[in-house]
């Protein structure tokens, strides 16, 4: 992967000196998010999230196939990720990036392995049929900390997501289009999200939610994942500067009270929009319907 441009001297030190006040180029305090905002296509499960110029977009889609063998009982889900030179000159094409492995390792580790969807509701017929579903990542511009945009983009786009009605008779499956009967969710068991911290100096400084400015001049980063239930799903530092036991706790504690705020946003942006749409669509209550 090419390097993108190293900061200059006079501006990294203006930047170290400006963080040590508490103070950031965008006027945020150091342990604010930017502005968050969400927006949905006309389908179901997809989504558009920026945070400041940090743009992901994340897409759901689901096919009937075969369980895997070892686990006939459950569905499948997969998290894929593109980082293009779309997002950043500094991505090359058909080249996975060391940051690209790490995303997704950091997203899989998040939702999939944290069991945020229910894959066993996927199960259509034990060992014969399934649902497989499949979550694509693309990353639209990198101005910062694009492993927390695209775990919020993930979620909510399950979340938002409808899989067809079906019906199974014997060995028959007849899949229903949203025409004939309305739309099924996914069961999503918790709403992890990642806050992700860059530690500057000697560890003794951080902030959350890094630009790419800021990203180029820090020493080391630490995620944490969490849900409402103040459940630790994850805490991943990969290397950089040493953080001690205590700064570990009150990142923790920090990134629960962020993670409260956007579950919050979340949940109104979905009410919001699948109101709209089974209004659209149904003409009332999609759960209505179903019952």
């Amino acid at each position: 992967m090419s390097k993108s441009l190293e900061p200059s001297a006079n501006n990294k030190g203006f930047l170290i000196n400006a963080l040590r006040k508490g103070l950031r180029m965008d006027g945020r305090p150091l342990t604010d998010f930017r502005d968050l905002k969400i927006q949905f296509g006309e389908d179901y499960g997809q989504v558009d999230v920026s945070l400041g110029s940090t743009r992901v977009m994340a897409r759901i889609s689901a096919e009937i196939t075969k369980p895997y063998s070892d686990r006939p009982f459950d569905g499948i889900f997969a998290i894929t990720t593109e980082l293009t030179p779309l997002a950043s000159p500094a991505f090359e094409t058909g080249r996975v990036s060391e940051q690209e492995v790490i995303i997704s390792r950091l997203i899989e580790q998040a939702i999939r392995r944290s069991n945020a969807l229910d894959t066993e509701s996927l199960c259509i017929v034990s060992g014969q049929k399934c649902w497989n579903v499949r979550a694509s990542i693309h990353f639209i511009n990198h101005d910062g900390n694009l492993v927390d945009a695209a775990c919020i983009a993930v979620i909510t786009a399950l979340c938002h997501f409808r899989r067809p009605e079906i019906t199974v008779l014997g060995d028959e499956i007849t899949v229903h289009s949203i025409d004939e009967r309305v739309p099924v969710p996914l069961s999503v068991l918790h709403t992890p999200i990642c806050v992700t911290f860059s530690f500057f100096e000697d560890g003794s400084l951080s902030a959350i939610d890094a630009s790419l400015e800021e990203e180029e001049l820090r020493t080391g980063s630490m995620t944490v994942t969490l849900n409402k239930n103040r459940e630790i799903c994850q805490i991943f530092k990969a290397g950089g500067v040493t953080i001690d036991a205590s700064s570990v706790v009150a990142c923790a504690h920090t990134a629960f009270q962020k993670t409260t705020s956007i579950i919050s946003e979340i949940q109104r942006v979905l009410d919001e929009d699948l109101s709209k749409k089974e209004t659209q669509f149904f003409g009332g209550s999609a759960e209505n319907q179903r019952s």
